[in-house]
């Protein structure tokens, strides 16, 4: 939303100020220009870049004006279900979340977690490294090197498109000018005329150049950055969940584990310390641990964890 009123908010000032000069507004509207200037800058992004990029443009220049998605709420939800998860591992052993992470959809814990289950990225970063631990085929180390790694990789796939944008901003001024020489030479072929055919010619070749120019600065530029800025928010987010996963692996207890997420949070959107212990308390919910017929559970590494009954996390 702010970036829609931004926006809106230029071209308010923009033409607000022309008009206040008692400029003609529809001096300004020039279709021939409009067309040069952006569908020479459709173009060259057709030229530029791959199908898949510019659908990643596309729906990265729609995601600027909707909300950002890991909101303060949305990230006191995903600790709350990884200390769950944690909470879950600690009574029955990691063996019992391998039907979690293959079918989130039908987990316990993860059906409870519907934005969760819709952020197909997320939900894959989130199960395959847990998946690891389940199938016991990595180290704390390896484990935080294979996450890092993913989340660097997720960060080049969401910057491709902003540099993408950023390049289409640079070449806007450049389009603007050629749609202005344009003018100028069908300008140049109106010398002899009447002084006010001539005006008009001139003014429509500059409104190419204007045209360039507040598509650059004050729409596309923006929209770039502000993609930009939502990329690193969503790298944040994935390495709070990392910082959690890896602290829990290393030994950690679940609220310590999801306490080291939360002061890895920005400060300006980290949830307090108390909205984190009242949410686990008051909403968190441990499955049962199944048992076998002899009444205890059996992990893999031959511990013995006895059934519990479903309860909220009382304590910490």
């Amino acid at each position: 939303m702010l970036a829609l009123i931004g926006i809106v908010a230029v071209f308010a000032a923009v033409i607000g100020g022309y008009l206040l000069e008692n400029g003609n507004p529809w001096v300004l509207l020039q279709p021939a220009e409009m067309l040069i200037v952006i569908g020479a800058a459709a173009g060259t992004i057709l030229i530029a870049n791959p199908p898949h990029l510019i659908r990643k443009m596309l729906t990265g220049a729609c995601d600027t004006f909707r909300a950002p998605p890991h909101s303060r709420k949305s990230l006191l939800l995903h600790l709350r279900m990884l200390f769950e998860v944690f909470s879950f591992v600690q009574r029955a052993g990691i063996m019992a979340l391998e039907n979690d992470v293959d079918a989130p959809q039908n987990s316990q814990i993860f059906s409870r977690y519907q934005g969760f289950l819709r952020d197909h990225d997320t939900r894959a970063f989130i199960c395959d490294s847990l998946r690891m631990m389940v199938i016991g085929a990595t180290t704390p180390h390896e484990l935080d090197q294979l996450m890092d790694l993913d989340i660097d990789v997720q960060r080049r796939g969401r910057m491709a498109p902003v540099a993408a944008l950023h390049a289409v901003a640079d070449a806007l001024p450049g389009l603007g000018i050629v749609a202005a020489v344009l003018g100028v030479v069908i300008t140049m072929g109106a010398i002899g005329g009447a002084p006010e055919t001539v005006g008009q010619k001139v003014a429509a070749a500059l409104v190419g150049t204007f045209l360039g120019i507040l598509l650059c600065y004050g729409v596309v530029g923006p929209v770039a950055a502000r993609l930009e800025n939502l990329s690193e928010q969503r790298t944040q987010f994935l390495q709070v969940m990392r910082v959690a996963i890896c602290s829990f692996v290393r030994g950690a207890s679940p609220i310590l584990a999801v306490e080291y997420a939360r002061r890895s949070i920005p400060v300006e959107s980290r949830p307090s310390f108390v909205e984190l212990e009242v949410t686990i308390r008051r909403d968190a919910r441990i499955p049962v641990a199944q048992k076998p017929a002899d009444g205890t559970h059996r992990a893999e590494s031959g511990e013995n964890v006895q059934s519990v009954e479903p309860t909220t996390a009382q304590s910490h």
